[in-house]
């Protein structure tokens, strides 16, 4: 028996080789062969739109089933400005799939770019139309930095009725912090963030009393206080003068 299932093995062997060779020579993998002319899509569109998915995939559109190359297909629409992430793969006989991701803004970056979820900076079409996000300023090269520091000063602000907006970090290193009512807390190093804004939030309602419209401007960078201006008054001071 074994000397019979040997030469059979073989020979399917042989045969698996063979046959993309011979079909390739009398044309069954032909790249015009079974071409692929239906496009499904899923996705949540925000801002991707289908006209921009078509011209993406238009021109690999028209090839042979196996002649069609997923990779260029997923590099192709990729490239487009909103798109995080895509899947592609062919459904016999005609019919390309893609599933796309759309990338999330998370903030806005120096007003001119926004920042997606995973951390990436990122230019769009229609961005002014995103709508309401924190603004964040500073450096590129300290992007992870200013997301941080926002992070760390919402969680301070918890708690309390003030929300904040956005960071923004200076070349010279001197930090700041936006509300919603457009405020603004000059907070500087960051070394002494924690403690100048624990210090300035503990007294925060004491100084509240008399004034309903809030603060527009407090200066954290004083040795043993603080200074706060008010809208339409002269500012306060307390402690010493300012450092950065």
């Amino acid at each position: 028996m074994k000397g019979t299932v040997r030469p059979v093995a073989w020979c399917l062997a042989i045969a698996l080789v063979a046959l993309p060779i011979v079909g390739v020579l009398r044309g069954w993998f032909a790249a015009g062969r079974w071409p692929v002319t239906q496009l499904t899509v899923q996705a949540e569109f925000k801002h991707v739109s289908a006209d921009d998915i078509r011209a993406a995939v238009r021109p690999r559109l028209g090839k042979g089933f196996f002649a069609l190359d997923l990779d260029a297909v997923q590099k192709a629409v990729a490239a487009l400005p909103w798109v995080e992430s895509v899947e592609a793969r062919k459904r016999w006989p005609d019919t390309l799939q893609l599933r796309i991701y759309e990338r999330q803004p998370f903030a806005r970056w120096n007003d001119k770019q926004l920042i997606s979820r995973q951390g990436l900076v990122f230019e769009a079409p229609g961005m002014d139309g995103v709508g309401a996000l924190p603004s964040l300023h500073g450096p590129d090269a300290r992007l992870a930095e200013v997301v941080s520091f926002y992070a760390e000063t919402r969680k301070a602000f918890a708690g309390t009725h003030l929300q904040v907006t956005g960071v923004a970090l200076t070349e010279r290193g001197s930090w700041s912090v936006g509300m919603a009512d457009g405020a603004q807390i000059v907070i500087g190093d960051r070394e002494y963030a924690g403690r100048r804004l624990r210090r300035f939030l503990d007294v925060y309602p004491q100084l509240l009393v008399g004034h309903t419209d809030g603060f527009a401007y407090a200066d954290l960078r004083y040795t043993n206080g603080f200074a706060v201006r008010w809208p339409q008054a002269p500012a306060a001071n307390q402690g010493g003068s300012p450092r950065s």
